[in-house]
């Protein structure tokens, strides 16, 4: 783990794992050949990187989602950078959020895509709201396992945004159409990217 020292030590998820002896600290300049989980990445983690992780591990930036400009990527020395496919966060800070998950979150998700789920099981059993990370993302994370390339997984990525929007825009039609009702809570999807309700940025990378 890169640490940039952006978040709270108590409240950080990275530095948890750390002091659990779970993770590494990393110098920014050090070079890193495994995967690294970065915004700056040019494409997505995919089953394809299961030989990479094997040999190599995965590493994490930790930082605020607030203070991405203040990160020095260019001196995170990988030749493996990639990005996460959507996935919803389930911290206590950025709950149902769409892409803000944390560094546990991030590595438990490179982790379950490559196919290594006792690591990613590991890693969110130090945490008491771990469990729900595998609950909620369940479904996406199969569907990314079926890929193979990071093409692949993009596509897919693609298509699931593409039902997502679907599944809202009906989802409106239906409740333009009901008596306000309090016990109406609609389904476990986020609301779509870029929504008005997403847009509120905390806590780590």
């Amino acid at each position: 783990m890169w640490d940039f020292d952006h978040c709270d030590p108590k409240r950080c998820s990275g530095k948890k794992l750390a002091r659990l002896g779970l993770i590494k600290d990393m110098r920014v300049g050090q070079r890193f050949r495994g995967i690294v989980v970065t915004p700056k990445g040019t494409c997505v983690v995919s089953p394809s990187d299961r030989d990479i992780v094997q040999e190599s591990g995965v590493a994490v930036v930790e930082c605020s989602w607030a203070r991405l400009d203040d990160v020095p990527f260019s001196k995170i020395r990988s030749p493996n950078e990639r990005l996460l496919p959507y996935l919803i966060a389930t911290n206590p800070v950025n709950y149902g959020k769409p892409w803000r998950l944390n560094c546990v979150e991030a590595l438990a998700a490179a982790f379950y895509i490559t196919g290594f789920d006792s690591y990613a099981e590991t890693l969110m059993s130090k945490f008491t709201w771990g469990h729900s990370f595998w609950t909620v993302n369940q479904r996406l994370i199969e569907r990314y396992r079926t890929c193979n390339t990071a093409k692949d997984v993009e596509e897919m990525q693609q298509k699931i945004m593409a039902e997502i929007e679907a599944e809202y825009t009906e989802r409106r039609k239906d409740d333009d159409l009901l008596v306000a009702n309090p016990n109406h809570t609609g389904n476990m999807w986020a609301l779509p990217v870029g929504s008005e309700e997403n847009k509120e940025d905390d806590e780590d990378q």
